[in-house]
């Protein structure tokens, strides 16, 4: 009796803790299926998506901190076939896009035996959708199943100037993707030419990833794990950089209607202050929207070539501001001395050839055959280098003044921080026995005397030209010119942009140069880049060409504890003393006062106004 009782109460507590068992069971399942609206939804999710989050690309500043570059939103409107309402307002859709129904029907359909595409993975159906358009969109996008947007950063300039140095930013090619080893997909942005290009890795930053979860209509349910398996991006690095985008601007401004290029560097630091080149075009033309292909077409089609980058890749002949150079190096040879004289009679007479001159009296010194630029006395310190070691042993002589040369930054790239730098031209002995090939010895001094005067095969970029300036200031060393100065992740800049270049020529050697430049601008050759207040040195050149000559200037201010060293190329402009001279000493004086003169207001206006067509421009190749 008492074992039936026993079984009795086992079988009846095992029921009620099957009936509370099956009363809990139900109590949450009513709670999940019918009153949590979340758990319900997440019950008809079909996919999880993978989505990129894009970062924001690093900005530029100027040496002030003013901002270069900014970055402004911009919109992708992504889509995945499979998720789309065939019955969806197509209509409607196409009047908040501003799109016809033919645009509509080719973004949508691909081509779907390319390996690029999936009915069941998103795409980009229409890209750079402007920030009030997307606002149109976006109150209606949820009926319209499968499409979403993406946030992408365009770029924006602030001050419409620096084109050629701050580049620009387009979508990849195959050939990034496949460089860039996993970094980039197709619809990704890269930097394509200028700082933009040169420092990519660090603007880029890195992509963030949201897993979604979406339900069989395309609708986000909710976040995938909690949100725990998503990556947030890393915003690229912002970069503080030398430039002077103001003096950047009043730089252009002054050359525009010309072609050439002004660059000024800070010559303590290597820093380079303003780079500019021309024709040139405002930045904001090729920010990434719906006409920017139209308008990149045009520049590309103009035979100005306002793409080329006139400050680093152009090769020009120096002219005469090379004779600074081989006044240095002919004193420090020895073969001549500071207070060598010469007599000369409106040219060099060498077997019955006359070398032309201008008419001036006799040659005192070093300093005064740089203050009235006497090509015969560069002509005979050219010859008396090569000649050294004698005068059929010319190869000796000239291998020797190219070693010097080349302590000077030149015949090789100066490597600075920018894409593209050309090495420009510094012939040697080989060079010249393959040009004279007949036999040995077929070449002497004065068959190449002409680059005693920077003309023949010498050939300069314009970085080059302002890099001499700044050794000629700094009276024998220079730090390799450099645009960014700090990047706002911390890494440092390049050890070689602060290690300091001797030229291995004693700073005594340099004060003849000095004088003879700051005598030209006071009554020598380039009396226009006087500025009063402000002790300028410069050297003009007047650079041959088929065509009308090139003006060339270089300089360096104030004479002591120089601030700026510049030099300034305006192709067909004539004389160095015409704009050249003009144009280089406006930005000194800008830079270092801030203002300019008010008794040199029309020369400024002047040199604003005056366009120059060009004849025969110099060579363009970068390579």
């Amino acid at each position: 009796m008492n074992r039936d009782h026993s079984g009795r109460s086992k079988l009846l507590t095992i029921q009620i803790v099957v009936i509370i068992g099956a009363a809990v069971l139900i109590s949450k399942a009513f709670t999940l299926q019918l009153l949590n609206n979340s758990f319900r939804s997440r019950a008809q999710v079909i996919a999880i998506d993978k989505n990129t989050v894009y970062p924001s690309r690093g900005v530029l500043f100027d040496r002030n901190g003013k901002l270069m570059i900014s970055n402004n939103p911009m919109y992708d409107l992504m889509v995945t076939f499979k998720q789309v309402d065939p019955d969806m307002d197509t209509l409607k859709f196409c009047q908040l896009l501003d799109i016809t129904k033919e645009t509509f029907v080719k973004n949508l359909n691909k081509d779907w035996s390319n390996i690029r595409f999936s009915k069941s993975k998103p795409f980009v159906f229409l890209k750079k959708l402007s920030v009030p358009t997307f606002a149109r969109l976006e109150e209606h996008l949820h009926e319209f199943s499968g499409f979403y947007p993406v946030l992408r950063n365009i770029r924006g300039y602030p001050v419409s100037a620096g084109a050629h140095l701050l580049g620009y930013i387009s979508e990849v090619s195959p050939g990034d993707i496949e460089k860039g080893e996993g970094v980039y997909t197709p619809g990704d942005y890269i930097g394509t030419i200028g700082l933009e290009k040169q420092y990519e890795k660090y603007l880029r930053g890195s992509k963030g990833y949201k897993y979604e979860l979406k339900d069989n209509l395309g609708r986000i349910v909710g976040s995938f794990d909690e949100g725990r398996k998503d990556i947030e991006p890393v915003a690229g690095s912002d970069l503080t950089t030398a430039i002077d985008i103001d003096l950047q601007a009043y730089a252009e401004w002054l050359m525009a209607g010309k072609v050439g290029s002004v660059v000024a560097i800070e010559p303590t630091t290597g820093e380079i202050l303003t780079m500019v080149s021309t024709p040139t075009y405002d930045p904001n033309l090729l920010i990434i929207t719906r006409e920017r292909g139209k308008i990149l077409s045009e520049l590309l089609k103009n035979p100005e070539k306002p793409f080329f980058d006139r400050a680093t890749m152009a090769k020009y002949p120096p002219g005469s501001i090379f004779k600074p150079i081989v006044g240095v190096i002919g004193l420090n040879e020895g073969v001549i001395r500071k207070n060598s004289s010469f007599k000369c009679q409106m040219g060099y007479y060498y077997a019955g050839r006359t070398y032309g001159c201008h008419r001036h009296g006799p040659v005192r010194d070093l300093a005064n055959a740089v203050q009235i630029s006497c090509n015969s006395f560069f002509f005979n310190t050219i010859r008396n280098i090569i000649d050294q070691y004698g005068f059929y042993n010319p190869q000796k002589g000239l291998d020797r003044f190219t070693t010097d040369i080349h302590k000077f930054g030149l015949g090789n790239k100066l490597g600075i921080d920018f894409p593209n730098e050309n090495a420009g031209n510094i012939p040697t002995s080989a060079y010249y026995d393959k040009i004279y090939p007949k036999k040995k010895g077929s070449w002497k001094s004065p068959t190449v005397m002409s680059i005693g005067i920077g003309q023949g095969e010498i050939q300069l970029t314009s970085i080059q030209m302002a890099n001499l300036a700044a050794i000629i200031a700094n009276r024998g060393y220079f730090y390799t010119p450099h645009l960014v100065t700090k990047m706002s992740d911390g890494t440092p800049i390049d050890k070689k942009f602060t290690t300091k270049k001797s030229v291995d020529i004693p700073a005594d050697k340099f004060e003849p140069i000095v004088k003879g430049m700051r005598d030209a601008v006071l009554s020598g050759t380039a009396t226009l880049a006087n500025i009063p207040g402000i002790e300028i040195c410069g050297k003009t050149g007047t650079s041959q060409n088929k065509g009308k000559d090139h003006s060339v200037f270089f300089a360096f201010a104030p004479k002591d504890n120089p601030k700026i060293a510049i030099a300034v190329y305006v192709e067909n402009g004539g004389w160095g003393s015409s704009y050249a001279a003009p144009i280089a000493s406006l930005v000194a004086e800008k830079y270092i006062n801030g203002t300019i003169t008010e008794s040199r207001k029309p020369l400024e206006t002047r040199m604003h106004e005056t366009a120059i067509t060009t004849i025969n421009t110099v060579q363009v190749d970068a390579h």
